[in-house]
């Protein structure tokens, strides 16, 4: 290589990160939020809702919870019912489950998600855990309330949802405190 081809390539070199950049922040979350929706999958809820909602009380549906734990994520961790069925307009609670069977402090960060995705817009909760880190000392277990709403104006042939969580052990960003025995 010569002197002169140096900066040149510097020079190209950066021009690839400033792109690689842009589309990492510009272009790949609506591609990922597109795909998410052709396909179904990942479905985000309409995330806090606050306002007031007349109940459609000749309208069921039927909301299952699932919960899972991510790669290396030690908690037990579930909801206290597989499933209920709720009216739309109506506010409704659930409580999951989690306890830390680890001999530390562990912190948590719970992810939901909704399906069928194209229903997730409907789906509100004025109250949810995975609002909020979570904290558990070693032995430790919690009951972590979700107050949802489903919206009146679901799709009328939708008549089954699925609030999923994923619970992440974010310890190693997010230590905890260890409480005084």
């Amino acid at each position: 290589m010569n002197a002169m081809s140096t900066p040149r390539l510097v020079g190209r070199l950066l021009i690839v990160v400033v792109v690689m950049f842009c589309f990492g922040v510009f272009v790949l979350p609506p591609f990922y939020d597109a795909m998410c929706r052709v396909f179904g999958i990942n479905g985000k809820t309409a995330g806090a809702y606050q306002g007031e909602q007349s109940v459609d009380a000749a309208r069921e549906v039927r909301v299952q919870f699932l919960a899972t734990n991510s790669v290396g994520m030690v908690w037990e961790f579930g909801p206290k019912a597989d499933e209920m069925v709720v009216h739309p307009g109506e506010p409704r609670d659930m409580l999951f489950v989690a306890y830390n069977p680890s001999d530390h402090p562990m912190t948590a960060q719970a992810i939901p998600s909704v399906s069928p995705s194209r229903a997730a817009a409907f789906f509100h909760k004025t109250e949810c855990f995975c609002f909020t880190q979570q904290v558990l000392q070693p032995g430790e277990r919690i009951e972590m309330p979700v107050r949802f709403i489903v919206d009146r104006d679901l799709p009328q042939d939708v008549k089954h949802l699925t609030l999923g969580y994923t619970l992440f052990d974010i310890t190693a960003s997010k230590p905890p405190v260890a409480q005084a025995p």
